[in-house]
């Protein structure tokens, strides 16, 4: 086999490896996320691993939107029908490994994906931090704020990455106590 010959092949088993991931969850997922499973799968690197994506986007298979400010991608239906045309393609040995890594892998990214916080810089000295709490895909807890610093909205992000499940019911208690507001 010539090197060519292997490189389209391994080229259509990472396609159809996308393909067999994004089927199984049938889901909006992030790109990064998905980078995750695929990468603890098959070694490959993260500017391959985008251009197999674009390509599988650029043919429809899979699209691509923005959903709450985040881009997430889900299989077409043009992507399940290639995905079974093309499933044979997937070594077994390939298969079983995506089939371990994908429970264990999925189960972390559901668990992180719960507690999501960044902040993004406005100019040099403002920065909008968001701090949110997923659940099944919808968010059920927000708060936006604005500061001076990258330091400050570094800390807030960090604090809310390790609290964030004291802060928020302490937050919800007090909008909901309105005895203790004068």
């Amino acid at each position: 086999m010539s090197s060519n010959q292997k490189n389209a092949t391994t080229l259509a088993e990472d396609k159809v490896l996308i393909l067999y991931i994004l089927n199984l969850i049938d889901n909006d997922f992030r790109q990064d996320d998905l980078f995750k499973i695929i990468s603890s799968i098959n070694d490959i690197n993260y500017f391959y691993f985008k251009q197999i994506l674009t390509d599988l986007i650029d043919s429809k298979l899979v699209g691509t939107y923005t959903k709450e400010e985040e881009p997430v991608i889900r299989i077409t239906s043009q992507g399940k029908n290639a995905y079974i045309l093309t499933k044979d393609v997937l070594p077994g040995i390939l298969k079983l490994k995506a089939d371990h890594v994908f429970q264990k892998e999925f189960a972390n990214i559901e668990e992180e994906a719960s507690v999501i916080a960044e902040f993004i810089p406005k100019n040099e000295n403002d920065y909008t931090v968001k701090c949110k709490i997923v659940e099944n895909n919808e968010t059920i807890f927000e708060v936006k704020t604005f500061v001076g610093s990258r330091d400050r909205a570094k800390r807030i992000v960090d604090n809310w990455n390790k609290n964030a499940t004291k802060i928020y019911p302490e937050i919800l208690n007090m909008l909901l106590d309105n005895k203790n507001l004068n």
